[in-house]
C-alpha cells in the first residue's frame, strides 16, 4: 500500500492546530514502511505512535519563549509506503514513492519531517532533496547508535544496516555522531574513506564534541536523520536495536540547537521508533523532539 488515503490520520499537535497543505509552512510525512528489522518488530507504527503523543506536547516552547505552532502552520500528510496490515511494499517501490513524494514537498517549499519506518527509508528521502536541490551537496548529519555502512546485510543493500552506505555512494558529506555499534566492515570503510564519525564512548568524556562536530560540517545546506537509537536508551527505550550509551536530551538539544542557527537544514528525519507496549515515554520524547526542530528551524537566528 503506496499511499494512506484514509482521512483517520493523527495530525501532528492534534486538530486544534491543524493546518491545510496550502497554508503550510511545514509537512509532517508518516512512512510505516518495515521489511528488514532484525531485532524488535514494530516500527512501521512509530509515526502514528508519534503523531498521537504529539497531542500530548505542550505547545509553549519554554526554551524559544514562543508558541510555536500558533505562528508556523503544520501538514500532516497521509502516510505512504504503509506496510501495516499485512501490506507488502518492495524496498523499490517504497525509495520511488519516498523520493517523489519529499521532492515535491520540498519544491512545494514545504520544510518536510519524515517520521519513519525503518532506517532504509532515508536513502528515498535524501534522493528527493538531491531532485529537489540539483548539482548541490549538503551534508547528512546522522544521530544513530549503529554505522549503518554495510554494503549488504541480510541478502539485500536496502537493508536498514546499509543505509548510510547507500548514502555514501551518492558521494555526499557524512557526518555520523553516537556512533557505539559497528562491524569490522563499516570500521574499514570509515578508515578507507576517512568518513567523520563521533563515538559515543568519546562523546561521553568530552567538553567540547559539539563545537568539534559543528566545525567538521563544511557545507551550508544540512539535512539531518536521527535515528532514535542515537539517544540514550533510558531516555526512549522504544527502538528496534538499543545500544547502551548515547546522548543525553540537553547536550542533544544544544547541538541540533546549534545546527539550526548555523546551517540551513533542508530538512530531517526521525526514525526507528518502535513503540514498547504500556509506556509512552519513547514515542512522547520523539514527538517533542519534531516539535524542537520546527522551533529551531523558524526562530530566529
Amino acid at each position: 500500500m503506496l499511499t494512506q488515503t484514509s482521512t483517520d490520520i493523527i495530525p501532528f499537535l492534534g486538530e486544534e492546530v491543524a493546518a491545510s497543505y496550502s497554508e503550510s509552512q511545514v509537512a509532517i510525512l508518516p512512512i510505516p514502511y518495515e521489511a528488514t528489522t532484525t531485532y524488535r518488530k514494530g516500527c512501521e507504527n512509530g509515526p502514528d505512535a508519534i503523531l498521537d503523543a504529539s497531542t500530548q506536547v505542550e505547545f509553549y516552547d519554554e526554551e524559544l519563549d514562543w508558541e510555536v505552532c500558533h505562528e508556523i502552520k503544520i501538514y500532516t500528510h497521509n502516510a505512504i509506503a504503509d506496510t501495516r496490515d499485512n501490506y507488502h511494499v518492495s524496498a523499490e517501490e517504497m525509495l520511488k514513492v519516498t523520493q517523489e513524494t519529499v521532492a515535491k514537498l520540498v519544491n512545494d517549499g514545504k520544510f518536510v519531517i519524515s517520521l519513519g519506518g525503518e532506517h532504509s527509508i532515508t536513502a528515498g528521502v535524501v534522493a528527493g532533496y538531491r531532485q529537489a536541490y540539483p548539482g548541490e551537496s549538503f551534508t547528512v548529519v546522522q544521530i544513530d547508535a549503529h554505522g549503518d555502512l554495510r554494503h549488504e546485510y541480510e541478502g539485500s543493500i536496502h537493508n536498514h544496516a546499509c543505509v548510510m552506505r547507500r548514502i555514501v555512494d551518492m558521494g555526499l558529506p557524512t557526518v555520523q555522531i553516537g556512533i557505539r555499534a559497528i562491524c569490522k566492515e563499516e570500521a574499514d570503510l570509515i578508515k578507507e574513506k576517512n568518513l567523520t564519525v563521533f563515538r559515543a564512548r568519546n562523546l561521553a568524556f568530552s567538553l567540547d564534541w559539539i563545537e568539534q562536530a559543528i566545525n567538521s560540517i563544511k557545507t551550508p545546506k544540512v539535512f539531518l536523520t536521527i535515528d532514535l537509537d542515537g539517544i540514550d536508551p533510558t531516555i526512549i527505550p522504544g527502538v528496534g536495536t538499543p545500544e547502551p550509551g548515547g546522548l543525553n536530551w540537553y547536550a542533544f538539544m544544544t547541538f541540533l540547537r546549534q545546527v539550526f542557527q548555523k546551517f540551513e537544514v533542508i530538512g530531517a528525519d526521525v526514525m526507528e521508533l518502535a513503540p514498547v507496549t504500556d509506556s509512552v515515554v519513547s514515542e512522547f520524547t520523539a514527538a517533542k523532539l519534531v516539535y524542537k526542530m520546527i522551533g529551531y528551524n523558524f526562530a530566529e537566528k
